[in-house]
């Protein structure tokens, strides 16, 4: 059915669980937002490659648990890769005394709210993002 999102790994030894229930979840996620999954890709990485992405795309030196790159927007479709760091989703994990899995479930979530054309620079942005990977947490 939701074959269009599909997870990959690079430098990191990492196979998501559940992945039939966390695609159609992401794929629910897109339909409520009234959009249709044209091409996902999730890649699970190590902080060394997310940092060399950081600072060739976006120019930070800095680590952080997820980037997020839009393909070309089409009318009402949602397409992009979604890279994901497993350390920092491990290490903020128990910062945040979160399990493993619901922390990289509110990662992949927060991934798919920026393909969705939601931000999260301002305070105000960053409260409604929240708002909404909660709401989307508790249909997991």
């Amino acid at each position: 059915m939701n074959s269009s999102i599909r997870f990959f790994s690079e430098e990191v030894r990492f196979i998501l669980k559940n992945k039939i229930k966390i695609r159609n979840w992401l794929a629910n996620v897109i339909r409520e937002e009234n959009k249709i999954v044209l091409n996902i890709n999730y890649i699970f990485c190590s902080d060394n490659y997310l940092l060399g992405l950081n600072k060739k795309y976006l120019h930070h030196n800095s680590l952080t648990d997820i980037i997020t790159f839009p393909e070309l927007i089409y009318t009402g479709k949602v397409s992009g890769d979604i890279y994901i760091s497993v350390e920092r989703i491990r290490e903020n994990s128990a910062k945040y005394f979160q399990s493993f899995d619901k922390e990289l479930q509110r990662v992949m979530v927060h991934g798919v709210l920026h393909l969705l054309g939601f931000k999260d620079k301002t305070r105000k942005d960053k409260i409604f993002m929240t708002m909404k990977e909660d709401y989307f947490l508790n249909k997991t």
